[in-house]
């Protein structure tokens, strides 16, 4: 008896179990039901909003026709309230309508990227040397071809998030990561350079400005970032001009139809500097005017520089000299949509700077030079094709400067470069490149540097898969390639610490090969 009893308990238990377990799971599957109904009557609810919106814009439109221009200013003058009904509700249609209006996590976002990763391997079977700086010219700024000629493994992602206000002003915030390792391991954590290259925030679309010609169209920034227009010679690896740091600015100030503005102050800190009990925490910073005209064809830029603290107390450079703590760097620019009326592109590029403006390319990063620094730099490039499947890009990169780091120093060096490719099919095609340089370089002993004169040249010839041919520029690529490269004995002389100073590293020619991808989005 008493066995039956606790039979009888423990199906009473397990019965109640049971229950209460379907009761649960009914109760969640309501709870998801009701939120699925929910989400779909917000959903509807702002379709219906925006129809409604875009039915009342439409009635407002019909019901006001076009008046003659002594009634419009009459009505402009008397009762704006018209209009400024009309602007609210096609900026709510608007917020509605974009990305980030309905207020989802993945409305608005983007990712775009850049990278690439290969081998390159010497004639020896060992590690092959490279990279676009890798002659005593690269010190200065003196690139190379990079087609066959790189050795890392680099990655940038840009990270970006887009919301929308109902006066349909625009936010956009943007973070870049970016990492670039020798190594060929797949674990390369403590070699690794790991860095936010940019965090800033821009507002475009500015309810505030709507109306106003000169500001209309204005995007206002703040934060960590490269200036959007800096341009580059992809093929050399080498920005034309770089501006990045810290700070703030506008850009597209419509001046007039064919000239637009842009303004900005960036900081950059040359370091902490310690001497005879007097300490400085180094801060240099950029004004930027860049001025644009006949739809950016031409552009004008100039930078002044200011470093105060650059050359404190008994501070000096590493050959002695007391640095610079001001400078002006200039940039006269053509963008040619066209190859002198050919199908492509051309750039023109003459950058003049003195102090802290001497290192032209990347403005205001050098706080060793001195005020008697000067430097003069032209770059010229563009992309046509030549013939039926061919394509070519050719470049040139040539400088002047003198007093850099040393009164007295003088450095002169210029590249021509060359891609080309030959379509095979619609996948494949044929890649060469041709690098020439030569170089005249008197550091005056700047870093145990030596005096060197001659050249060096680069030839490679690279099979490449892309995703679609047509176009010097397109990415990905994914490339097999053979280089072989030889330079003037005296530029071995020049320094113990680059490329050319390595014993297994000399003139005579050096063949090398690899396999590398490519891609950017």
């Amino acid at each position: 008896m008493q066995k039956a009893s606790q039979w009888l308990l423990a199906g009473v238990l397990s019965t109640s179990a049971a229950t209460s377990q379907a009761a649960t799971l009914e109760e969640r599957m309501a709870a998801f039901e009701a939120r699925a109904s929910a989400a779909e009557k917000r959903a509807a609810a702002a379709e219906q909003q925006t129809q409604a919106l875009a039915r009342e814009l439409q009635q407002i439109k019909l019901a006001t026709p076009p008046l003659q221009p002594a009634a419009a200013t009459a009505q402009a003058t008397a009762a704006p309230t018209l209009d400024t009904r009309l602007a609210k509700l096609e900026a709510r249609q608007e917020s509605l309508e974009k990305p980030g209006g309905t207020g989802h996590l993945t409305d608005g976002f983007s990712f775009k990227g850049y990278a690439r990763s290969g081998l390159l391997i010497d004639q020896g079977l060992g590690g092959g040397r490279g990279g676009p700086y890798t002659t005593p010219a690269g010190s200065v700024g003196g690139a190379v071809g990079r087609l066959g000629n790189e050795d890392d493994t680099y990655m940038r992602i840009d990270l970006s998030k887009e919301i929308y206000a109902q006066n349909g002003t625009r936010a956009k915030f943007t973070v870049s990561i970016a990492d670039g390792v020798e190594s060929s391991n797949d674990w390369t954590a403590e070699e690794s350079k790991l860095n936010v290259r940019q965090v800033f925030t821009e507002l475009d679309h500015l309810a505030a400005f709507k109306g106003n010609s000169v500001f209309e169209n204005a995007t206002l920034w703040a934060g960590k970032r490269f200036d959007r227009d800096n341009f580059d010679i992809h093929w050399m690896d080498s920005d034309v001009v770089y501006l990045a740091g810290t700070g703030g600015g506008i850009y597209d100030v419509q001046m007039n139809k064919n000239w637009r503005s842009n303004y900005s102050l960036i900081g950059r800190t040359y370091g902490d500097f310690s001497r005879d009990g007097v300490n400085a925490d180094v801060e240099s910073y950029i004004l930027t005017s860049n001025q644009f005209f006949d739809n950016g064809q031409w552009q004008w830029m100039f930078n002044g520089i200011g470093a105060k603290k650059n050359d404190f107390a008994t501070r000096t450079n590493e050959a002695g000299f007391r640095p610079a703590n001001s400078g002006v760097h200039t940039m006269l620019a053509n963008h040619q949509k066209n190859f002198f009326g050919r199908e492509g592109f051309f750039k023109t590029a003459l950058l003049y700077g003195q102090g802290l403006g001497a290192e032209v390319k990347n403005v205001g990063s050098d706080g060793e030079l001195i005020d008697d620094a000067r430097a003069l730099r032209l770059a010229l490039y563009g992309e046509t094709p030549i013939a039926p499947g061919w394509r070519i890009g050719p470049s040139l990169l040539a400088e002047q400067s003198k007093d850099r780091y040393v009164k007295g120093d003088d450095y002169r060096w210029m590249t021509l470069n060359m891609r080309l490719a030959n379509e095979i099919n619609s996948n494949f095609e044929m890649a060469y490149e041709l690098s020439w340089q030569t170089m005249n370089l008197d550091p005056k002993g700047y870093l145990q540097r030596n005096a060197v004169d001659g050249n060096f040249w680069k030839f490679t010839v690279a099979p490449t898969f892309k995703l679609d041919v047509g176009d010097l520029l397109t990415r990905p690529e994914l490339r097999v390639f053979a280089s072989v490269m030889n330079w003037s004995s005296d530029l071995d002389n020049y320094a113990t610490s680059d490329a050319f100073g390595k014993t297994d590293f000399k003139a005579g020619g050096v063949w090398q090969y690899g396999i590398q991808m490519e891609t950017w989005f």
